[in-house]
């Protein structure tokens, strides 16, 4: 018995995924429901984390792809995103990195190629000097706007083709990963 995901899958004309194997069998969208396509191979996987890892790097890929035009990566763009949504409020390094679920040596290697194209700069919180601030420039903001449009064809892109209400489903699941305080906890803390 299909479930409607199926359906959804088939009419798009993507494989079945079998629970066992490498191999999917597809029904061919035609008048005789008997007919059948050559198998297709799926890679399929029990860990939740190298298959959202696969799909990350496809979506990236794309992402990256659709954004190239600008000089920025699908990552830049989304720090210089996050900083325009903050307005004025500047965020520290520790703050921004929280926000994108990176580590803050990992933001501070995303954070060079953008400070070094002055679309960001660091500052010094003027009430603790450890602190670093981060705020977009005037040319980040014209770069973030330049970047929009593309960011926005990659977005109908991955909804046209996933579908927008599963589009805004996914995000949901994703985003409540991303943020969940227990999966950050390591195996002897969540005991």
């Amino acid at each position: 018995m299909r479930t409607e995901y199926d359906y959804r899958r088939i009419s798009r004309g993507l494989p079945l995924l079998m629970d066992k194997g490498h191999l999917s069998i597809r029904k061919k969208i035609s008048t005789n429901d008997d007919e059948l396509e050559t198998p297709t191979q799926v890679w399929t996987t029990r860990c939740n984390a190298g298959a959202v890892r696969r799909a990350g790097r496809r979506l990236l890929h794309m992402y990256d792809t659709i954004i190239a035009p600008t000089g920025l990566k699908q990552c830049q763009y989304g720090i210089l995103s996050a900083l325009n949504s903050r307005g004025a409020a500047l965020p520290s390094v520790q703050e921004l990195a929280e926000e994108l679920v990176l580590d803050r040596s990992t933001l501070g290697q995303n954070l060079r190629p953008l400070e070094r194209d002055n679309f960001v700069t660091l500052l010094t919180d003027p009430r603790d000097r450890r602190v670093r601030l981060i705020a977009l420039t005037k040319l980040g903001i014209a770069k973030f706007n330049e970047a929009k449009p593309y960011w926005q064809t990659a977005q109908e892109r991955f909804e046209e083709v996933f579908g927008a209400e599963d589009a805004a489903k996914l995000r949901s699941v994703l985003l409540s990963i991303a943020y969940n305080p227990e999966l950050g906890k390591t195996a002897n803390e969540g005991k």
